[in-house]
């Protein structure tokens, strides 16, 4: 029997918590990349990352198994992982943390879709298919409503950084579907972890010196945000996240994980002075909504009849945001 239960006010506190750490996230990528180029610093937060995740593995005597085939599923989000943050690094060049933050919080939709091609239990429904259609609608308005550029990038820029961060967005859509359609859906979820934070630091080295992101230069306010990265976001924020999708309904805490981009938008105005166009901000909220309407239809009916028959969770393992 199912014993997760329904939020209560510390669930909906530490998701709070937890959706603004994850949206300022892109943002303090974006204020420090004149410091610490982007791909340098997800590449060192996620080898510091993977060795505490290590660490406290071993200390509760869990292995890393390789077993049974499990290091294809391991390498393919390690590599769909370093790939998510390769676009996102690179397109923080290009356009504004808060574009950066939307695009890519356009993931469960490549999930929904990609789950739907794969599984029969996750077929969509029409409702679904309606806030997908939102969602891409969205993304074209977001892309064709904007008004002008930033006093430090260009209309073109901008749009090349937004498409990678589409692009980044169903990088880790398909992360998650290789999570739900492999061995790695009975794998714990700090081993997922592991695979993940040592495919970006492998990967992301090499990438950045390819890239020419290789320069680390940091102030105060560098050092400060690479012990953010590295200590809040990829360490403890994933264990308290973890931690509550083993004791609270799995689509409740996701729909509240949507609260992200609208923080990593606010953050981006607030702190780096990022315009808002009407477009843009038109745009993103029908991709809010769509994603919302995919990911969380399940709840919404379920408040929708009031005391009506409950609705079948499925717990999901997590990937990185």
């Amino acid at each position: 029997m199912d014993s997760r239960k329904a939020l209560d006010g510390l669930a909906v506190t530490l998701m709070i918590i937890l959706c603004l750490t994850w949206g300022l996230q892109q943002v303090a990528l974006k204020a420090t990349s004149a410091e610490i180029a982007p791909l340098m610093q997800i590449a060192i937060r996620s080898g510091i990352s993977a060795l505490l995740v290590g660490i406290m593995m071993a200390v509760r005597g869990e292995r890393l198994s390789l077993a049974g085939g499990m290091w294809r599923p391991g390498l393919a989000v390690g590599f769909l992982f370093a790939l998510e943050y390769l676009l996102v690094g690179e397109g923080l060049r290009h356009t504004t943390a808060s574009h950066m933050v939307i695009f890519l919080y356009t993931a469960p939709v490549f999930a929904a879709i990609g789950l739907h091609l794969k599984l029969r239990s996750e077929r969509l429904r029409p409702v679904q298919w309606f806030g997908i259609a939102l969602a891409f609608g969205g993304i074209v308005v977001s892309f064709y409503g904007r008004g002008g550029h930033t006093a430090s990038l260009s209309v073109a820029s901008v749009i090349w950084g937004d498409v990678l961060g589409l692009a980044a967005g169903m990088a880790w859509g398909m992360t998650t579907v290789v999570i739900r359609t492999s061995r790695l859906a009975a794998c714990s979820a700090t081993q997922t972890l592991l695979f993940q934070l040592l495919g970006a630091f492998i990967l992301l080295l090499p990438a950045a010196a390819v890239l020419d992101q290789t320069y680390f230069n940091p102030t105060r306010l560098g050092w400060a945000c690479l012990i953010f990265q590295t200590l809040i976001v990829s360490f403890a924020s994933f264990l308290v996240w973890f931690w509550l999708l083993r004791h609270y309904v799995a689509s409740r805490l996701g729909v509240l994980s949507f609260m992200t981009p609208l923080f990593g938008v606010a953050l981006g105005a607030w702190l780096l002075n990022e315009p808002l166009e009407r477009g843009f901000l038109a745009g993103a909220l029908l991709v809010l909504t769509g994603i919302i309407l995919v990911s969380g239809h399940g709840w919404l009916r379920q408040l929708g009849n009031g005391a009506g028959a409950a609705v079948q969770e499925q717990a999901r393992e997590p990937d990185l945001p």
